[in-house]
């Protein structure tokens, strides 16, 4: 039986089932140049040490690191796309699918716990959080202002339901 060899670009025509399918737009983007990122590659000589510095200044570059983007990095640093796909995984801040328009951190900590946070996560988690990408934290340390959400990097506390709502509603879409 004759072996075949696959370069990174081939692993990504494997559809796995827990998978999701690569879309029409992904494939084609496979054949993506993402100059962008050159400067940063050769600045680093192709070196495989570079990859968590490459991996987040390419997610800087397009957002998110696409099956395309992490299969171009691994064929620059000749790297198996496993080694790259498991390194991005490990760390929580890499992301692989693009971000939401708005992101929204609600604070669970006792204090916004007891003033009502999981209310804010109920509007959240139903027809209210459509298009936002909702995350949760322990604690963001301004207790005073109990319950908070982090809208897009800023504070808004002492939020309820509809003060909420009406915020989120005057979110540019």
């Amino acid at each position: 039986m004759k072996r075949q060899r696959f370069t990174p670009l081939d692993l990504l025509k494997v559809k796995e089932p827990r998978d999701q399918a690569v879309s029409d737009a992904e494939t084609e983007a496979s054949t993506e140049t993402f100059a962008e990122l050159e400067p940063c590659l050769r600045d680093r000589n192709g070196q495989a040490s570079a990859l968590i510095e490459l991996l987040n200044r390419a997610q800087e570059l397009y957002g998110h690191l696409s099956k395309p983007l992490l299969a171009h990095l691994a064929s620059e640093l000749v790297l198996p796309l496993s080694s790259v796909y498991g390194t991005a995984s490990f760390y929580h801040l890499f992301r692989f699918q693009a971000p939401a328009a708005h992101q929204l951190v609600v604070c669970t900590g006792t204090a916004c716990h007891v003033k009502g946070a999981d209310r804010l996560l109920a509007v959240l988690e139903g027809d209210g959080g459509a298009g936002l990408e909702l995350s949760r934290v322990r604690c963001l340390g301004t207790c005073g202002g109990a319950p908070l959400v982090v809208v897009d990097g800023v504070v808004w506390t002492h939020q309820n339901a509809a003060s909420l709502q009406q915020g989120l509603g005057g979110l540019p879409r």
